[in-house]
C-alpha cells in the first residue's frame, strides 16, 4: 500500500529516501511514475542523477522559468513522453515541435476563446445533472465518484467534439483510449535507455489494431462534417474545420483534424475526471471545506444546477479546483530533452541531458509552500500570492495546455452543482491511492456516500 493515510493530511505518494539503479527505478515506475520521485525533490532546487543517462529533477521557480519560458526551444519533449503518446495522438500539437507546432497551435487557438468557451457551457451543465441523477438513484450506496466522474466529463467532450454526430462512435474511441493507456502506456526500459522509436516496444503491440480502427472511424466522422458543414451552436470538430493560421493560411488536413481532436479527447477527459474525483475526495475529507463551499453554491445557484454565467461568482469552488490540482496535478511529471548545453541553478546541462520537472513535487515543496502536504483552498484566494513558476498544473510558457479554461469552466460548474445536491462523506478504510502511470490517478477509486442536502 502506498498512501499516507494519516488522519491529519489527505492520501499522498511516499517519495524514496534511498537511492534506486536502473532496474529499480524501472520497476518502481512501471507500477508508479512517482514513486521513483526522491523526498530531496521536496526540500532542494534541483537533484541530479543519472540512470542509463543523466537527468535532472528542476524545481527552483526560476530555473522552471527559464526551461519552460525563456529557452524553451532548447528543452524539447523528451523522447520517452514521445514514444508513449505518439501511437495514439501522432504529430499532434501535444507532441510536435518548433514550426509545424506553431501554426497548429495558431490555428487551433481560436477554438479555446472564451465565447466559444461559454457557448458550451449548457453541454456541461447538461452532463452535470445527469451526474447527479446517477447519483441519486444509488441512494444511500457508495458510489465511485473517479468513475463516475470519467463518464460524466467524456459525455462532455464527445459531445463538444462532435456533437453527439450518429456517424462517431465515442464509446468505440473511449474504450480503444483506455486500451491503449492500460496496454501500452507504461515506460519501457527501451524509453528510459533512449531507443528510437522504429524499435518494437512488446508491450506496445498489443492495441496496435484497435488503435487503427479508432483513427479509421475518426477520419471517416471528419470527412463526414468536412461535407455536412456545422448545424446550430459549433462544436471543437466545426471550429477545428474553420481554424487556419494566420500567419501562413495553412487549414489541418484530416490526418492532423483527427489527431487534434484525439488530443483533446485524451488530454481533455481524463484529466478533467482527475480534478473532479480528487476535489471530491477533498471535500469529503474536510467537511469544513465542504460546508463553506455548498454555502456558496446555495447563494449563487439557488436550487439549481450551475451555468458558465456563474463560474465567475463562484470563486471557492475554484480555489477548491486549484487546490486539487496542486495536491493531485493530473500530469504530475513532465520531462524534456536538453537540445544543447545550458547552466540551470548554476549547473551544468549537457545536451542531451533529461530535464525532469516533477510537478507533484514542485507542488509539495517546503520552501514554495507552508504546510505543503495539507489541503487548503484559501491559498488561492489571491492569485497573486502563488508564485507562478511554483505552481504549473497546466504547465506554462508558450506551449501551456490550451483547454485551461475550458477544463476549468467545466470543473467549477459540475463540482459547483454537485456540492449543491449533496453532502458527500468518506468510506471507511477505501482511501484512494495516487498512482501515476500516465496521469495521476485514484487507484481503488473515490468511494464516496452521498446524502441529499
Amino acid at each position: 500500500m502506498s498512501t499516507d493515510t494519516s488522519p491529519a493530511l489527505p492520501v499522498r505518494v511516499p517519495l524514496v529516501t534511498q537511492p534506486m539503479g536502473i532496474l529499480g527505478s524501472l520497476n518502481a515506475a512501471r507500477r508508479n511514475v512517482l514513486s521513483i520521485i526522491p523526498d530531496l525533490a521536496t526540500r532542494q532546487p534541483m537533484v541530479s542523477g543519472r540512470t542509463a543517462k543523466r537527468w535532472h529533477m528542476v524545481m527552483d521557480p526560476g530555473a522552471l522559468r527559464r526551461v519552460l519560458l525563456e529557452n524553451e526551444g532548447n528543452y524539447p519533449k523528451s523522447l520517452v513522453t514521445k514514444n508513449l503518446l505518439k501511437p495514439a495522438i501522432g504529430d499532434s500539437m501535444f507532441i510536435a515541435e518548433g514550426a509545424h507546432w506553431r501554426w497548429q497551435r495558431r490555428a487551433a487557438a481560436p477554438v479555446f476563446s472564451h465565447r466559444n468557451v461559454m457557448n458550451l457551457a449548457p453541454i456541461m451543465t447538461a452532463a452535470a445533472e445527469r451526474s447527479a441523477e446517477r447519483i441519486a438513484a444509488a441512494g444511500p450506496r457508495a458510489v465511485d465518484m473517479a468513475e463516475d466522474m470519467v463518464r460524466t466529463t467524456f459525455d462532455v467532450i464527445s459531445e463538444v467534439t462532435f456533437s453527439g454526430d450518429g456517424s462517431f462512435d465515442s464509446d468505440a474511441v473511449h474504450g480503444a483510449i483506455d486500451a491503449y493507456i492500460a496496454e501500452a502506456g507504461k515506460i519501457s526500459l527501451f524509453d528510459i535507455l533512449g531507443l528510437p522509436d522504429w524499435v518494437p516496444r512488446p508491450g506496445r503491440m498489443v492495441s496496435g489494431a484497435a488503435m487503427k480502427q479508432m483513427k479509421a472511424v475518426a477520419d471517416d466522422a471528419v470527412e463526414a462534417r468536412r461535407k455536412r458543414g456545422p448545424q446550430g451552436v459549433p462544436d471543437l470538430l466545426d471550429l477545428l474545420l474553420e481554424g487556419e493560421d494566420p500567419e501562413t493560411k495553412r487549414c489541418m488536413n484530416t490526418a492532423e483534424l483527427r489527431d487534434n481532436l484525439l488530443t483533446f479527447i485524451v488530454a481533455g477527459h481524463e484529466t478533467t475526471a482527475l480534478t473532479l474525483a480528487w476535489s471530491l475526495y477533498l471535500c469529503a475529507f474536510d467537511p469544513r471545506v465542504q460546508e463553506k463551499a455548498r454555502a456558496e453554491v446555495q447563494a449563487v445557484c439557488e436550487g439549481r444546477p450551475a451555468t458558465g454565467e456563474d463560474v465567475a461568482n463562484l470563486p471557492y469552488i475554484r480555489q477548491i479546483a486549484d487546490e486539487a490540482l496542486r495536491l493531485y496535478p493530473p500530469a504530475a511529471m513532465v520531462s524534456r530533452s536538453a537540445a544543447a548545453d545550458d547552466t540551470l541553478c548554476g549547473r551544468q546541462i549537457r545536451r542531451g541531458d533529461t530535464v525532469i520537472i516533477p510537478i507533484y513535487a514542485l507542488h509539495r515543496h517546503h520552501q514554495l509552500w507552508q504546510d505543503p502536504d495539507a489541503f487548503r483552498p484559501e491559498r488561492f484566494e489571491n492569485r497573486k500570492d502563488v508564485q507562478r513558476y511554483a505552481y504549473l498544473p497546466f504547465g506554462d510558457g508558450p506551449r501551456i495546455c490550451i483547454g485551461a479554461s475550458f477544463a476549468l469552466q467545466e470543473v467549477v460548474i459540475i463540482l459547483a452543482t454537485l456540492l449543491g445536491r449533496f453532502r458527500f462523506a468518506p468510506v471507511e478504510g477505501r482511501n484512494p491511492d495516487p498512482v501515476m502511470i500516465l496521469t495521476l490517478r485514484p487507484e481503488g477509486g473515490v468511494w464516496l456516500t452521498a446524502q441529499p442536502v
